[in-house]
């Protein structure tokens, strides 16, 4: 069979790199590996490539940045062109991007069977673009993996058929478990004179926090007002240009207590999170790796779709809202064996194992251009 693996984004990298790895392993499977190049940062992307040891995309769109729908309309006529001339028998879309949307219904109006892996994450916040991306994405599906079972119930819930549903557990997990000992090599807490357990991460890129002034000097009043707690900050090149017009980098990097460094690949950030009193973040991905190494996470959004890391106690939402984030900050300070308690939680998202799961599923079809879930 061929299967055509759509991704345009760097966590759609790692959610896909156990599911390529494995089907690399499968004689019967011809995988054509399609970058639509959504971010213009591609060349960022190629150290995930390395680090995960990818093969090198068989075409890379090379769409780039632009408003929601004209990236999302550019690459739904490059992605239709792509999939006529290469006609794979299922399309697989990983996450929530605009990279997941447009190869969800170019394939959809080609007839070409979808599979979306990360299926059934929901927000219920129609603000956001990605909530709109995996609702919309779902919705073409001939395979919808869900990684939880509260993704799989969100699914049901919308009416979707029980027969198109397969709890299949987080490839995201998977791709943990596999790196975590690469990542355990990186020297980067050396690197940056850090010691385990005394700092923090942040990471910011959503539009919502980062494109409105007002928001974005709320959250860093925050970071600047917990000068007691070391804070390492990654910083996205969109994030650093917001910033810089708002009249925050030169404070921010004036600040002892802070560190801003550019961003690093994903065994360097395994082993920042793993050795991290907490993190913040407005990011999906980061929450469950959070949860994944035991470290406390505070989430700068109202609402998250992965519901069950906040049921777990392991994250807790904040907002934007400068005294909301210091308190929840001086809580986990607080709380000396927080990271004991954390590793006693039960992992709701699989056991390691989705992308074999995903693809015993996908190889148990007879395939044709008509398949679909019987």
């Amino acid at each position: 069979m061929r299967l055509m693996l759509i991704v345009g984004a760097r966590p759609q990298i790692i959610k896909s790199a156990p599911i390529i790895q494995e089907a690399l392993n499968h004689k019967e499977i011809e995988l054509q590996l399609v970058h639509t190049g959504q971010h213009y940062d591609f060349e960022m992307s190629k150290i995930f490539f390395h680090e995960m040891e990818l093969p090198e995309p068989l075409v890379n769109l090379g769409v780039g940045s632009g408003t929601h729908a004209w990236q999302t309309g550019n690459m739904m006529m490059k992605l239709e062109k792509t999939i006529m001339e290469h006609k794979p028998d299922l399309v697989m879309v990983p996450g929530d991007t605009n990279s997941t949307l447009a190869g969800a219904l170019a394939s959809a109006k080609l007839n070409v069977p979808v599979a979306h892996v990360e299926a059934g994450a929901r927000s219920y916040d129609m603000r956001m673009p990605e909530e709109i991306n995996r609702r919309l994405s779902d919705h073409c599906s001939s395979f919808l993996f869900a990684p939880t079972e509260n993704c799989a119930k969100n699914l049901v819930n919308e009416g979707i058929p029980k027969e198109f549903i397969i709890l299949s557990g987080d490839t995201m997990y998977d791709a943990l478990v596999r790196h975590l000992r690469h990542a355990t090599k990186s020297n980067v807490l050396k690197k940056l004179s850090l010691k385990s357990d005394e700092y923090s991460v942040l990471t910011l890129h959503r539009p919502e926090n980062v494109d409105t002034p007002k928001t974005l000097k709320k959250i860093m009043k925050a970071m600047m007002t917990l000068k007691d707690l070391t804070i390492v900050f990654p910083i996205h090149p969109r994030t650093k240009q917001r910033l810089q017009k708002a009249k925050l980098l030169e404070q921010m990097k004036k600040a002892k207590h802070i560190k801003l460094i550019d961003p690093i690949g994903y065994h360097e950030m395994l082993q920042l999170t793993k050795h991290a009193k907490m993190v913040f973040t407005d990011s999906g991905g980061l929450q469950k790796e959070a949860l994944w190494l035991h470290t406390p996470c505070i989430t700068l959004r109202d609402r998250t779709e992965w519901v069950e890391t906040t049921k777990l106690g392991a994250n807790v939402l904040v907002g934007n809202e400068t005294q909301r984030i210091v308190k929840a900050a001086r809580t986990i300070l607080k709380e000396s064996d927080i990271k004991i308690k954390l590793k006693m939680l039960k992992n709701p998202f699989g056991d390691g194992q989705a992308a074999k799961k995903i693809l015993a599923e996908i190889l148990g079809r007879r395939w044709s251009q008509s398949t679909t879930p019987a």
